[in-house]
């Protein structure tokens, strides 16, 4: 099934001017898979879609952040050891690939590994996980203290 694209606009019955603080959004967060992101030229739309986002969430002073799933996918030597992570040349080059196709800065992108088959939780994947998470939390409080809205 298609849907028809089109812009929100102020005559839109869903459009509000007015914008309740729990209304607003703090921090953008993209989830981008590390195993399959590629430069492929079908790939393309998407990439042109992600950074027209980025540039009007950045107009609008919206942080944004990348967490990076599934990095024990994306390299042999980060899924025998989730410590590596930061070593890891392969997983490096998926940063910078997403920073290139998003606009997102290295400094806001984190790699996380996702709990596929684990009964119990693992310290090593918990401490990737939380510190997206913080990172995330920081930049929508910076931004709520700010003032959200662009008045």
């Amino acid at each position: 099934m298609l849907f028809e694209e089109k812009s929100l606009t102020s005559d839109d019955e869903h459009y509000n001017e007015n914008l309740s603080l729990s209304d607003q959004a703090f921090c953008l967060v993209y989830v981008i898979d590390a195993s399959t992101i590629q430069l492929a030229a079908e790939d393309k739309i998407i990439t042109e879609k992600l950074k027209l986002i980025r540039r009007t969430i950045s107009d609008n002073g919206i942080p944004q952040v990348i967490v990076m799933s599934k990095v024990d996918e994306a390299c042999p030597l980060v899924k025998n050891d989730l410590k590596m992570v930061y070593r890891s040349k392969k997983i490096k080059e998926r940063m910078e690939l997403c920073s290139a196709k998003v606009g997102v800065p290295m400094s806001y992108i984190f790699p996380v590994k996702n709990y596929h088959y684990e009964i119990d939780t693992n310290d090593d994947v918990d401490v990737l996980i939380l510190k997206a998470l913080d990172q995330i939390v920081r930049s929508a409080d910076a931004r709520q203290r700010r003032g959200a809205s662009n008045e």
